[in-house]
């Protein structure tokens, strides 16, 4: 693909090789649905099927394929009439905002060739080829001016088995980018429930919405991968719909993310929420839409950084309804460093479910493995260091968990204005452990004394 003057930086050849990959992957899932139903039909026409065009190596190239695919395939894909198929929806929504880059049928064909040699029907090809896919998400992943990156499955894994979704509850990522929280919330279901018609439930209980077009198009390749044939992935900003409007219709069992934070929204998006909540900061308005959107004892898993802890103004406001309307029984704090090299901001796992108010806050002081100053791209955060979560979740009293566990009352944080940044009291490595609130005042004390100190020397002078 680099070869090809019409695909411009790894943005381009990812999306370039996702619409093919995700075109095979479709046509194994086709093959396998054949062999067990006689009648099946395929959404798509017969001649853009790629059993049709692309799965012989010494078939179409060079001009004849670059026209074959501009002109048949994606303009077949885009046009598909998808108002009874939900696997006809599904093809569309994914080719209705992708864009072919390359301009050379010869390479095309190569890239092709490359795709062709992996049997998406053999389960040792697909699990071997999930590792590489799921590496390549990860590779893509960047912090830009949305705020968007890559959630560690660590993270992802921790989050889903805490909130422990059943095969019959509904379960929603709102930022889903490409996936990693539904496939979690997917393998997690399918633990003890495989078997067809489990997989049909988990199916129609798994749901996304995705802001841009390439994550949207690798997260519906990634759950084809996972065998889900009709994934129930948006194209769209969960933030468009006023929140007067959310119906019965919207509400959701479980809600697991990590939305885009330190980004601003659209103009105009604010004006869908109450005029209390109204702000630019993506995260708090991703968070009061959760909020509106969970089933009475729904339950809900979100990431969110050290800001909104102890933000004030709208983020006071945010907060307070949250403590009174909904239990938010546990705050993670992770260290610094969990989501490098995308961003240094610190992060918090916060969990809450609907119905009744918050008596007190449970905090968990997540440490870096011993030797680590940090993790990074070469030492990441393990599923393996959330053990002692684990092992503490039910059992939050034990004294053994004291130097990384503290409870703090409702009464308490309302004194504090509902700023939750709270260090932990049990902790004797001050300097380890300083709130961010903290930091902030022992600055504020060093540069009044600095300054203190130069008009006595000025005076002396």
């Amino acid at each position: 693909m680099r070869k090809d003057s019409g695909v411009d930086g790894d943005a381009q050849r990812i999306s370039e090789m996702t619409w093919m990959i995700f075109l095979k992957v479709f046509d194994a899932m086709e093959e396998e649905r054949e062999a067990e139903d006689e009648k099946y039909k395929s959404p798509m026409p017969e001649e853009v099927r790629w059993r049709n065009w692309a799965s012989d190596d010494e078939g179409m190239t060079g001009e004849e394929l670059y026209d074959f695919i501009n002109d048949k395939v994606f303009d077949s894909l885009k046009k598909l009439d998808a108002s009874e198929d939900k696997r006809a929806r599904v093809v569309k929504q994914v080719f209705e905002e992708t864009n072919t880059y390359m301009k050379n049928g010869v390479l095309m064909r190569q890239v092709i060739n490359e795709i062709n040699k992996i049997d998406f029907t053999k389960d040792a090809d697909r699990h071997m080829f999930n590792d590489i896919y799921e590496t390549i998400l990860k590779e893509l992943q960047s912090a830009g001016s949305s705020g968007e990156f890559y959630t560690p499955r660590a993270v992802t894994q921790f989050i889903v088995d805490m909130i422990n979704p059943k095969i019959d509850e509904s379960v929603l990522d709102p930022a889903c980018g490409t996936g990693g929280f539904l496939i979690c919330a997917l393998n997690h279901m399918k633990k003890k429930n495989d078997s067809l018609e489990d997989m049909k439930l988990i199916e129609q209980n798994i749901h996304g919405v995705e802001k841009k077009a390439l994550p949207h198009l690798l997260c519906m390749t990634n759950m084809v991968l996972h065998d889900l044939d009709t994934p129930n992935v948006i194209h769209g900003n969960s933030l468009s719909k006023p929140i007067r409007d959310i119906s019965s219709k919207d509400m959701i069992d479980c809600i697991i993310t990590n939305p885009p934070f330190g980004g601003a929204e659209e103009d105009g998006i604010e004006t869908n929420f109450p005029s209390e909540f109204r702000t630019k900061e993506t995260a708090d308005l991703f968070l009061v839409m959760i909020m509106k959107r969970l089933k009475e004892c729904g339950r809900c898993g979100i990431v969110l950084p050290d800001g909104f802890l102890f933000g004030e103004g709208v983020k006071t406001r945010i907060k307070a309804e949250l403590l009174s309307e909904f239990n938010l029984h546990t705050i993670v704090r992770l260290p610094n460093g969990v989501f490098n090299p995308y961003t240094g901001i610190r992060t918090n796992l916060l969990f809450f479910e609907k119905g009744k108010p918050t008596k007190g806050v449970w905090y968990f002081e997540h440490t870096l493995p011993e030797g680590y100053k940090t993790y990074n791209k070469g030492k990441p955060i393990s599923i393996k260091e959330f053990d002692l979560e684990k092992e503490w979740w039910n059992n939050r009293e034990d004294e053994k968990f004291k130097q990384y566990a503290w409870k703090v009352s409702v009464e308490e944080i309302q004194k504090r204005n509902y700023n939750l940044d709270i260090n932990n009291p049990n902790n004797i490595e001050e300097d380890e452990s300083l709130s961010s609130t903290e930091i902030i005042e022992k600055l504020s004390k060093s540069f009044k004394e600095s300054e203190d100190l130069l008009k006595k020397i000025k005076g002396e002078i």
